[in-house]
């Protein structure tokens, strides 16, 4: 009897607070059997790693940096975080109150609860006189088309904004060409880079030892996706057509499928929906 595994591809950081959570609800929800050799793993797998740009040993480049931060906000009307990691990378940059860059207080659009939780751990948004937040209002609708939707009730004459969009290198271009497309002045920076995770690193090996067709791959990002195509197909005997994944948006699906995932789900963003589709498919594909 082959023993279920569940993959959590996130960022390391990311990926703890997620396998404690899921760990703590297989067994409140009583989906397993209490005998622990029936417990469904959990692995680690960080196909990518968050790396603060900033953090050069170069102080000129952090200076530089931290300069067309500062500069950017000073006149803006808009920030927008793409993520959490934006949030965070750019707070630990700055170093400073947020507001206090900015000769007026400058409303902020995030895409998710995810991001507007990280605000909040700075402060942002509990401030006596708050920050506005604007975030899509259904979690069925956290990303850019989204947090367009919200941004467009703001019922701006965009050719005379300013939007400054912090990101990481790459990603999707779409709401920076929707806010140019508009009229809007949009300077988009990058706070952060990614970096594959090594062939080399001791992660895999658990990932060669699992029987893909009793795999559960939670797939957050589109980008380490398509890494993951190219791991499998370039070291693995084993391909990912029994395998099924569990995307929290379309994209992420999408992505999935063309590296060959045999059965895609798509579930809602954040940690609760993630677990709540893990639950089922464990529930429906307990090993004979």
């Amino acid at each position: 009897m082959s023993t279920q595994t569940i993959i959590v591809t996130r960022p390391a950081g990311q990926a703890r607070k997620l396998i404690e959570l899921l760990s703590a609800n297989l067994k409140k929800e009583e989906l397993v059997r209490q005998d622990k050799s029936d417990l469904p793993k959990i692995l680690s797998l960080p196909l990518l790693t968050i790396i603060p740009k900033g953090d050069e040993p170069s102080r000129s480049q952090a200076n530089s940096l931290f300069e067309h931060i500062t500069t950017a906000l000073r006149d803006a009307d808009l920030a927008i975080f793409v993520s959490p990691n934006a949030i965070e990378c750019t707070m630990h940059l700055l170093g400073s109150t947020w507001q206090d860059l900015s000769k007026k207080r400058i409303p902020i659009g995030v895409m998710g609860g995810s991001s507007k939780v990280a605000l909040q751990h700075h402060g942002i948004g509990l401030e006596e006189i708050p920050t506005t937040i604007l975030i899509p209002r259904n979690n069925e609708d956290w990303d850019s088309e989204g947090l367009w939707a919200e941004l467009q009730s703001l019922n701006w004459d965009w050719s005379k904004r300013k939007v400054v969009i912090f990101k990481g290198d790459g990603g999707r271009a779409w709401l920076a060409d929707t806010l140019a497309s508009v009229g809007a002045t949009v300077k988009a920076i990058s706070v952060y880079t990614r970096e594959p995770l090594s062939i080399d690193s001791p992660a895999w090996e658990a990932i060669h030892k699992i029987d893909f067709s009793q795999s559960l791959w939670l797939l957050t990002s589109s980008e380490a996706v398509r890494y993951l195509g190219k791991v499998i197909q370039d070291q693995f005997a084993q391909t990912l057509l029994y395998a099924s994944a569990i995307c929290p948006h379309q994209n992420i699906g999408e992505a999935a499928k063309a590296i060959g995932f045999g059965k895609v789900f798509i579930c809602e963003p954040g940690d609760e929906a993630l677990i709540k589709a893990s639950q089922v498919w464990l529930s429906l594909n307990q090993p004979q």
